[in-house]
Formats: C-alpha cells, sequence, structure tokens
C-alpha cells in the first residue's frame, strides 16, 4: 500500500492532565502516515483520485484546537478514528502525537504516542428462527451499519434453512454481510451482542430458538481463539447455512485456517449431503 507522510506538524493545542495544561495550552507536534493507492492519481494526475495532505493537515490542526483530552494517548485515539471516518481514499494511519514540554520535572526532548489504526474487513452469519425474521434480519442489518466506526458494504439474499443442531424448532432465515469496521474483533462481538439484546435474544438453550444470531465468520485474515470468541468461526466450513450465503458475496474468500476459498468449502459441504 502507498504512503503520504506529515511529518511535525506544529499544533498549538490545550491537552494534558494539569489544568493549567488546558488553559494556558502549548506546542504539539503531530506526525501522519496516510495508507492510500496512489496508483490512479499518479497516472492522472487528478488530486481527487488520492488524498488530499493540505485538508488532512488542517483537519488534524482544527480538531486538536477544538477538543481538550487529558491524555494524548485519548487525543491520538480519537484523531486517528475521525481521519478514518472523515478522509475518502485512507485505509490506514500511522499516527504519532509528540508533547515537547511534557511535565515530568525532568529534561527531556519530548514525550509521544504513537498508534497505527485502519479498516479492517469483517464478515458477518445472521440467523432468526422467531417472530418477525426477515425484520430481524434487516433490523441487524441497519443496526450495524449505523454503528460508530461501522459500515455494511454487502448483504446476502435471506435464505431459509432447516434448524442446526436442535432439529426441534422453526426453520432459520440465513444470511451473511460484509462490513468495513474500525472495531477490535472483541468490540465488535460487543456490538454484535447489544444489538442482539435489542433484538430480544434470550441465551437459554444452546443452538436453540432465537430472534436473531449474529456470528463472526472472518475478520481480515486473523486466527484467534480465546474463552469468548474464535476467528475463523470454529464450524463455517461444516455449515451450507453460513456457507451458501457467504458465496453470493464473497466466494473467493479464504479461510486463513486452511487455505480453501469459500466456494471449495461449500461444493465440500454440499457433496456430503
Amino acid at each position: 500500500m502507498d504512503k503520504i507522510k506529515i511529518e511535525n506538524l506544529e499544533v498549538f493545542a490545550k491537552h494534558g492532565v494539569f489544568p493549567e495544561e488546558n488553559v494556558l495550552g502549548q506546542k504539539f507536534l503531530v506526525s501522519a502516515t496516510l495508507y492510500t493507492d496512489t496508483r490512479r492519481a499518479g497516472k492522472t494526475d487528478d488530486l481527487t483520485a488520492s488524498i488530499h495532505y493540505g485538508e488532512v493537515s488542517q483537519f488534524i490542526d482544527a480538531y486538536l484546537k477544538r477538543h481538550t483530552f487529558k491524555l494524548i494517548e485519548r487525543a491520538a485515539e480519537s484523531l486517528a478514528e475521525e481521519l478514518l471516518l472523515h478522509t475518502e481514499h485512507l485505509q490506514k494511519v500511522e499516527l504519532e502525537v509528540k508533547k515537547p514540554w511534557a511535565p515530568v520535572g525532568l529534561p527531556l526532548e519530548y514525550v509521544s504516542v504513537k498508534i497505527e489504526r485502519q479498516w479492517h474487513t469483517a464478515y458477518i452469519a445472521l440467523g432468526s428462527n422467531m417472530g418477525e425474521k426477515q425484520q430481524y434480519l434487516d433490523g441487524a442489518v441497519k443496526a450495524l451499519d449505523a454503528w460508530e466506526g461501522c459500515r455494511v458494504e454487502k448483504t446476502s439474499s435471506w435464505l431459509v434453512t432447516p434448524p442446526y443442531g436442535v432439529t426441534d424448532q422453526d426453520d432459520f432465515l440465513n444470511g451473511c454481510l460484509e462490513l468495513k469496521t474500525l472495531l477490535t474483533p472483541e468490540e465488535l462481538l460487543e456490538a454484535l451482542h447489544e444489538i442482539e439484546q435489542e433484538a430480544g435474544r434470550e441465551r437459554i438453550i444452546h443452538w436453540g430458538p432465537r430472534t436473531l444470531d449474529l456470528d463472526i465468520i472472518f475478520y481480515d485474515d486473523l486466527i484467534m481463539g480465546t474463552d469468548t470468541l474464535c476467528i475463523p468461526h470454529v464450524e463455517v466450513q461444516k455449515r451450507d447455512f453460513v456457507l451458501k450465503p457467504l458465496h453470493e458475496i464473497a466466494p473467493y474468500k479464504h479461510h486463513p485456517g486452511n487455505g480453501k476459498t469459500v466456494r471449495e468449502m461449500l461444493e465440500e459441504v454440499m457433496s456430503s449431503l
């Protein structure tokens, strides 16, 4: 990925733990590396095909002057998120906020916080087999698209499937969506659980009836496992009701563990039925 760099932009702002810092203010130095694809701009000489670093510099200056934070960690985090949300073509940002006169009572050049944030691509499976099933699924799509730091890019059609696990229950309506997100996997899981709860989801019977079921299938090419979250979803390669709608929107997405595409996994599942 190509990079556009802004080095040591001087901003006079009022961030700090001590009250006098919030009143008097001081100089901060901000450096940003903007990750984007400059190919089209490089071939056409068209500024709209790239990132306007002058406008980004003005945005950084205005944002840090308009807000007051106790910690430069908070200043960096908030600024990175705002840049990703509001800068066209920006896919990833490395941001360093330097505080030259940090009040530590010792001589130093500066204290700084450096972070890296980016858009991630997640695939979410949706299911419902209680009440107004399509209404629950449509509502979940809207809720995710409206969630701060999330953008729904693609949605599959809804598929009627027999229940999985506990079979003595109503048929499910299933689907998948592609999500661009700034959330970490854990934060995304919390968001999904909150949306489920708002839809009246009750976790009483494992694989039992539910108004809304939201699962993270893939998150970039991440492989992780904790007590509460496994990515990729541990049973994605076995579930035709996940693979069928996922195939509609991402047939060539590779499983980072087994290396197979969604299409290949779906073909294997269908041949075994």
